[in-house]
């Protein structure tokens, strides 16, 4: 057990970021944590921790133990809940990552449900459009939208959107309306920048069924997604956003759509989760929670979203 106690310092360290803030939620002293996690580099013969005065980082050694020591532990504290009877109500902390707009829109209310409904649950949420690394910033879940990477991951669709390439009545009538993909050249174009690499996310169509990508020449980059449609309501260009955007303003004429017949293939959402055999009620409850969001899907397309094993491009 003395053993066991050494990983758990280290998982626990790891997690907080520091000894000091891992110490306060284990009720000891950080130096009694510092001293088992001495302990358990010197019996493994690798250093875990990147220390500075300030906070601690994972050694990429450290990284790769804490993946393994993190899905242990889950399963122990799951087990733990299991034999106490606990397991079928959700408490403890929710840690979730949502793609901005998407999250804010469609996913929170959901989320604000599961809280109404489990009191000693809590959540902490996290907005972001790029994709994060859920072992590495101890998250419980996240929903991504798009093609999927990681295969470690397991993947349950949700629910998709389309990519509409859409401007303002106003700048199609100035500029012409193209009618053909070959016809976008010379006009301006608002693009989205990608915050994950910072770089241009290329238009996608489709053309006689073969999936096409282009990357004309911003003359404006915007990397939040929301802003995007202020951007083409204010006539500054053509500019590809999510359907699920703008689908007040294309009914209300606010917006028009372009060369729709070259729509794109629906991209899929997903809820994504580290693999393991049990998890923890907290995560069953929201996955459950998040599944009325395929009953949306249904209600758009007339069709159901699937479920995945494993996440995969």
């Amino acid at each position: 057990m003395q053993g066991l106690q050494q990983f758990v310092a280290f998982a626990e360290t790891a997690k907080h970021g520091g000894f000091a803030a891992a110490a306060r939620e284990q009720g000891v002293a950080p130096s009694t944590l510092a001293k088992a996690v001495s302990r358990l580099e010197r019996e493994l013969g690798v250093k875990l921790f990147h220390r500075t005065t300030r906070q601690v980082r994972l050694t990429p050694d450290g990284e790769r133990l804490y993946e393994r020591c993190r899905r242990v532990l889950t399963e122990v504290e799951d087990l733990r809940s299991e034999a106490t009877g606990a397991r079928s109500s959700p408490t403890g902390m929710l840690r979730i990552n949502l793609p901005v707009f998407y999250g804010k829109r469609f996913v929170l209310p959901l989320l604000a449900g599961l809280l109404r409904q489990h009191p000693a649950l809590q959540l902490d949420v996290r907005f972001s459009d790029r994709f994060a690394d859920l072992v590495l910033e101890n998250l419980d879940l996240a929903v991504r939208i798009g093609a999927l990477s990681d295969s470690t991951l397991v993947a349950r669709r949700v629910d998709s959107q389309e990519l509409v390439l859409c401007a303002t009545p106003d700048y199609l009538a100035a500029r012409g309306t193209p009618r053909q993909i070959e016809e976008l050249s010379g006009h301006d174009v608002i693009a989205f920048r990608v915050p994950s690499t910072g770089r241009q996310r290329p238009w996608q169509f489709r053309q006689r069924g073969t999936p096409i990508e282009l990357a004309p020449p911003a003359r404006l980059l915007i990397n939040d997604t929301e802003s995007l449609v202020d951007a083409v309501k204010l006539g500054l260009g053509l500019c590809q956003i999510p359907d699920n955007l703008i689908q007040d303003q294309l009914t209300r004429g606010v917006l028009k759509e372009v060369l729709p017949s070259c729509r794109p293939e629906p991209m899929p959402i997903n809820v994504v989760y580290p693999s393991g055999r049990l998890l923890p009620a907290r995560v069953r409850a929201a996955i459950d929670a998040l599944d009325a969001l395929r009953k949306r899907s249904r209600a758009r397309s007339g069709t159901g979203g699937g479920t995945g094993a494993a996440a995969r491009r």
